[in-house]
């Protein structure tokens, strides 16, 4: 089974700390946090497919051509213009089913396990006990995703994704809907929704056991205290 790693942009929340390093080669713990993805990996995993924009000479290098026994590819993903391009960009070297994760998020190794034991397609997601502006998750009682409601949702419970998703080569059947209406940004959430919509693939909703999301400096700080707890 092949993983794929969105690596292609550049962080500009993270400030000076990307000016000269790309955003997945940021350390927490001692480890870059391509590095802690890449170790995390199941065993059903044999090659790993990495997708690079800013500065991604710099993961090539780093890596090369395989890591923890596992064979690595890279593809340029030209125009950093959002998630669903950057899985496009790797079209023509992924085939069956394949793991994604975001080169710079924090997971563990149980959410991507249930992710390939479950059959059709899954997205990892994580409760929110007040949500603001962003992506709302929507379930049905099966647990299977029916939408992302964008907007402020005013302090309410709900789900958020993780992107942290199992797909298949059936996601290349349509085209890259943009993240919200008017973006120039398309969403892989909001695409692959789309997709299991119209060709009936059950798209399931798992709920995480650990992600961290890296958004910002402090992100990386509360990074290293929760993996100290973890270990």
């Amino acid at each position: 089974m092949q993983a794929l790693i969105l690596a292609s942009g550049r962080g500009t929340r993270m400030g000076e700390l990307t000016s000269d390093t790309p955003k997945p080669l940021l350390q927490v713990a001692g480890k870059s946090l391509i590095e802690h993805k890449l170790e995390a990996l199941p065993s059903a995993v044999d090659e790993v497919v990495v997708v690079v924009g800013y500065q991604g000479d710099a993961i090539k290098e780093c890596f090369r051509d395989e890591s923890h026994g596992r064979r690595i590819v890279y593809v340029q993903q030209e125009i950093l213009d959002g998630t669903a391009k950057g899985v496009w960009a790797a079209k023509d070297v992924l085939h069956d089913r394949f793991l994604v994760l975001m080169g710079d998020d924090l997971y563990c190794r149980e959410d991507m396990e249930c992710c390939i034991l479950t059959p059709d397609w899954s997205m990892v997601v994580a409760p929110v006990g007040a949500m603001g502006a962003g992506g709302r998750v929507e379930v049905d009682q099966r647990g299977v995703i029916t939408g992302i409601e964008e907007g402020d949702h005013e302090g309410r419970p709900g789900l958020v994704g993780t992107n942290l998703f199992v797909l298949d080569t059936r996601f290349f059947d349509m085209p890259p809907v943009p993240k919200a209406p008017g973006s120039e940004e398309y969403g892989l959430p909001q695409t692959a929704v789309m997709i299991s919509t119209a060709e009936a693939i059950p798209f399931h909703a798992i709920e995480t056991r650990f992600w961290h999301q890296v958004t910002s400096p402090e992100d990386l700080i509360e990074a290293e205290k929760r993996l100290s707890v973890v270990k």
